[in-house]
């Protein structure tokens, strides 16, 4: 049994907040380089290098790459072999999340209730996603989630009888109803099978995969290299202004689901797509 203190995972969070708001993860930056080299519209390249711009100036000056800080998303991995000390853990995270927003002059987006919206004033709570797993480590990601791409996500619960076109034809009207307002080029995280909650789940947590790593499932790989190819026939393009990048990456995640349903997620990332990782 490994013993860890809560402090350290308010610490680290207080830092990826900070992190993934001002720097570009490294899949990310790549994918964005290569974006700018083979992007065919002039204007596209025009917006691709805008951005990138944008990027380079909010890392050496230390402003939010988007004004838009997100709502905080963490994926705890939790390994089965560790043993926490100190305060309650939901209360580590949005600890971490408040002193990383407060002290990193991040912008406040959270209300305390969705109808009444008076603003918490330090971005909590955050949403917190926990598993359990083998081992004695704890995997943190800290994803902050903008909401010009978040509302454009959408939930299919499609037929069996679907199959694998209807899942096609979901994804590509959840892109082409987005168009510009999920501020392209975009990442799409896909859900398919579960339940209607799990299919959410697995899509906004695929939005966090490192986009050079490809399904391990063969006929997975292979519908998100088709979808990627299909999204950037679109001519949706770089800030919705036309051109052959509309998005970067298709990431799927799937699971068992009902003889009697097919539910599909799809949520989409703006081109920052900011997340960062750590393992203690």
């Amino acid at each position: 049994m490994r013993t860890i203190e809560t402090g350290e995972i308010t610490r680290n969070i207080r830092e990826m907040c900070i992190e993934a708001n001002h720097f570009l993860s490294a899949d990310m930056a790549h994918a964005m380089k290569c974006a700018a080299q083979t992007e065919e519209a002039a204007l596209g390249r025009q917006i691709l290098g805008q951005l990138q711009d944008n990027l380079e100036i909010a890392g050496r000056d230390m402003i939010p790459i988007c004004q838009d800080t997100g709502m905080a998303v963490v994926f705890l991995e939790i390994g089965q072999d560790v043993h926490f000390e100190g305060e309650n853990l939901t209360d580590a995270v949005n600890g971490g999340v408040r002193q990383g927003y407060v002290s990193g002059y991040l912008r406040k987006s959270v209300v305390g209730d969705p109808l009444i919206r008076e603003n918490t004033k330090d971005n909590t709570p955050a949403i917190i996603h926990s598993e359990i797993v083998p081992g004695d480590r704890v995997k943190i990601t800290v994803a902050p989630k903008g909401f010009g791409s978040e509302n454009m996500s959408r939930i299919f619960m499609l037929k069996p009888a679907d199959g694998v076109e209807g899942v096609k034809d979901a994804v590509l009207t959840a892109v082409r109803d987005a168009g510009p307002n999920a501020c392209p080029p975009m990442v799409v995280g896909v859900g398919i099978g579960g339940t209607f909650e799990k299919c959410a789940l697995m899509a906004k947590h695929a939005l966090t995969r490192p986009l050079e790593e490809r399904s391990e499932i063969p006929y997975v790989r292979e519908l998100e290299e088709e979808m990627l190819l299909q999204i950037n026939k679109t001519g949706i393009g770089p800030g919705g202004l036309g051109g052959t990048t509309t998005a970067l990456a298709v990431n799927i995640e799937t699971y068992p689901t009902h003889i009697a349903g097919l539910p599909v997620a799809v949520n989409i990332c703006c081109h920052v797509n900011r997340h960062a990782v750590r393992v203690l």
